[in-house]
């Protein structure tokens, strides 16, 4: 709770800010071949489909973190369809992944990481204790500038479904997998929008934390 109480006070005061990386951040990480066949089937995986706020200090193989983005919102069509719907086939929804080296913004039309930001933005994804040692935060981010077909007044709920969407895959991933996962709408979108670089029309709608549950 301390942790909890700190943070809401920098955020209070616009101060706060993310940790040093952990070890050196590539520019970018060519992820392997998602895992797209076989799998827990989908009524057994929705038996198990939870949210968790208590996570392992392991981080994801890399394997499995390119299988797990990929479920999230990566391409599953040649034309570049996504494993979640957007309106218009916008994709409007930028997925970004806070690690313990750096944050990255997901690329699905080339299955990669992106480095945006060389420093561990964990802390900075929300309010809750446990986001700061969790192995993954995921960001999600509403590019309105994708959005040029749908109403103003409507871009932010068109967005937030596609991200439900997204949020879902990821929690049918994670239960089918041995994860541990929660979305999360307590966070400070204005420390994260600083701190991955965003512009002004790129809006931070939901974080979400992934990593093998706790011991116990």
């Amino acid at each position: 709770m301390s942790s909890t109480l700190t943070k809401l006070a920098l955020g209070m005061m616009g101060r706060l800010r993310p940790r040093p990386a952990i070890g050196d951040a590539a520019a970018s990480i060519v992820l392997p071949p998602p895992e797209a066949s076989g799998g827990m089937p989908l009524m057994e995986t929705l038996a198990l489909r939870r949210s968790s706020r208590e996570f392992a200090h392991v981080e994801l193989p890399l394997p499995l973190l390119s299988s797990l983005l990929w479920a999230a919102w990566g391409c599953n069509r040649p034309d570049g369809g996504r494993t979640a719907p957007s309106a218009l086939n916008a994709q409007e929804i930028d997925v970004y992944a806070a690690l313990p080296g750096g944050a990255y913004l997901y690329d699905a039309d080339e299955h990669a990481l992106r480095l945006v930001a060389k420093a561990d933005l964990r802390r900075v994804t929300g309010y809750q204790d446990f986001v700061d040692e969790a192995p993954l935060d995921l960001v999600y981010v509403a590019d309105h500038r994708r959005m040029a077909m749908v109403p103003v007044a409507q871009r932010e709920s068109f967005a937030s479904v596609a991200v439900g969407a997204i949020a879902q895959n990821v929690y049918l991933f994670a239960a089918g997998n041995g994860l541990a996962t929660v979305i999360r709408a307590w966070i400070d979108r204005d420390a994260i929008a600083e701190a991955l670089g965003l512009a002004h029309d790129q809006q931070v709608l939901l974080s979400q934390t992934v990593g093998y549950p706790a011991k116990g």
